[in-house]
């Protein structure tokens, strides 16, 4: 798939995609969304400032595609701290996920609905011509660039990457492998990542 970005004059990125492109990209957003989970509640209250100060979850989530997209903010995956120290970091932890997941959640969301409606809107302004040029503002540029982070997130930790020495492993993953498509779609929105943060360079 050799879709890659390109700069648009006075700001902003195009990129030229098929039906199969787009179907893809929408698809992945779409499961994106259903994992985050829904927004507010209709029935939640009307008062906005009631909304700002709502609590999140204490605890980091069990799924292991949304502990890697919303990390604990206080402990360090590398290091061995004591036991006090290492239950101070939980509780720091635990407070900051309190305020802020939500909104990291809503803004996670915001992202991937924006690929999905300039998706639509491309497939509809090309009906049955096998493909079209997708144009992004800066602003849609940098909605797009972090919803390919978190989908890029996503598989990977499906896909059980930690480390670069594991993404060079997918390139020697043989043809018959089970994860291949996943690992294709993998590098092939790392490459749409790549290109797109260039056009957003000075």
């Amino acid at each position: 798939m050799p879709g890659t970005f390109e700069p648009l004059p006075g700001g902003g990125a195009a990129v030229a995609l098929d039906d199969v492109e787009i179907s893809i990209i929408r698809s992945l957003a779409v499961q994106l969304l259903e994992l985050i989970g829904p927004g507010p509640a209709e029935d939640a209250p009307d008062d906005p400032l009631a909304e700002l100060f709502a609590e999140g979850p204490s605890e980091p989530p069990a799924d292991p595609v949304l502990k890697r997209l919303f990390p604990d903010a206080y402990i360090d995956p590398e290091g061995t701290p004591q036991a006090k120290e290492a239950e101070e970091q939980r509780a720091y932890s635990a407070e900051f996920r309190r305020y802020t997941e939500n909104d990291l959640r809503a803004g996670k969301r915001d992202n991937a609905l924006a690929v999905i409606r300039s998706l639509d809107e491309l497939s509809g302004a090309s009906a049955g011509e096998g493909g079209a040029v997708l144009k992004l503002s800066v602003e849609e540029s940098q909605r797009w660039l972090a919803a390919l982070n978190d989908l890029r997130l996503a598989i990977g930790s499906r896909l059980d990457i930690a480390d670069e020495d594991d993404t060079d492993l997918l390139y020697r993953l043989p043809d018959e492998d089970s994860r291949k498509p996943m690992v294709m779609a993998y590098l092939w929105l790392g490459g749409l990542q790549e290109t797109l943060v260039a056009t957003l360079m000075p």
